[in-house]
């Protein structure tokens, strides 16, 4: 595991870079990920905000209020529609980066399920990592 990361968008246009060690990866499948990735669930990866450095590019944010009354701005590329990253307005401090979006995704492990009472049939999970219906409390960045 690697305490320097990089990655972006798929066009290249927004890059960022992650100064601290990142391999648990969480998987959301609340439906707002689902619309946002278009999928079944959203891989993420939390990281102290301070670590996290935009290199090329500025990303667009869309603030949406979420079940929890919390503001979550989502951070993607205006060019190619890549989601980047995430922040909650209650702590941010931290930043929930999309995992497929790193350069180099082979030390990564799936940690952990949240919002599993919204997962859908066609996307199998791993029944060996902690599974919440919900979300769990706030993550604490590494």
């Amino acid at each position: 595991m690697s305490t320097t990361a990089t990655g972006s968008c798929l066009c290249g246009a927004v890059a960022y870079e992650v100064s601290q060690p990142i391999q648990d990866v969480i998987a959301c499948h609340c439906t707002d990920c689902q619309k946002a990735t278009g999928s079944g669930a959203s891989h993420n990866l939390v990281v102290k905000t301070e670590n996290l450095r935009v290199t090329r590019g500025e990303p667009r944010a869309f603030d949406k209020t979420v079940d929890s009354g919390r503001i979550l701005t989502r951070f993607f590329c205006a060019d190619c529609g890549s989601p980047l990253f995430a922040r909650r307005n209650t702590s941010p401090e931290i930043t929930v980066i999309k995992a497929g979006t790193l350069d180099d995704r082979s030390a990564l492990r799936h940690a952990m399920d949240i919002w599993t009472a919204s997962a859908v049939a066609y996307m199998p999970r791993n029944t060996d990592v902690p599974q919440h219906e919900g979300n769990r409390p706030v993550p604490k960045a590494t």
